[in-house]
């Protein structure tokens, strides 16, 4: 799976989820650089580079955390409304508990509750030495599609 088809860039076959390929990842998970290597209902993981995505004194922005965990938990929603419907999200909190300055942040997204109105996500994110920074949880609405 290359980078390019992973982030939505060509819309190929993802090798993750079809519908990956016809909606892509947003254009700000692609002007962060984001990656997603795994993408099921219960379970996706994604990364985003550091470097690009730093605050002024060096540090990778609290709100980069917050995207990448928020893609993967709507996007993990999203494959558990299925065809017809869709997930919006309506509840996300984050604790940020270390800070990365350099290399690659690791998103894992983990199914708290699949229902069939709402969804709970918990994103644990981790540096490249498997440290834990943040932690998020975001819950999302499904809806039928109109």
């Amino acid at each position: 799976m290359t980078d390019e088809a992973t982030t939505g860039g060509d819309r190929a076959d993802t090798g993750v989820d079809p519908r990956l390929a016809d909606r892509g990842i947003g254009e700000l998970a692609e002007k962060m650089g984001m990656v997603i290597t795994e993408l099921t209902a219960e379970r996706a993981v994604g990364t985003i580079p550091v470097e690009g995505n730093r605050q002024p004194v060096g540090l990778l922005h609290g709100g980069a955390y917050v995207v990448l965990a928020e893609s993967l938990g709507s996007m993990a929603a999203n494959v558990h409304a299925g065809p017809g419907r869709y997930a919006v999200g309506i509840e996300l909190n984050a604790s940020h508990s270390r800070s990365a300055t350099s290399g690659v942040v690791t998103g894992t997204c983990t199914a708290l509750h699949l229902g069939n109105t709402l969804t709970t996500h918990e994103i644990v994110l981790t540096d490249d030495r498997g440290r834990r920074c943040s932690t998020v949880r975001i819950t999302n609405m499904i809806r039928d599609a109109r």
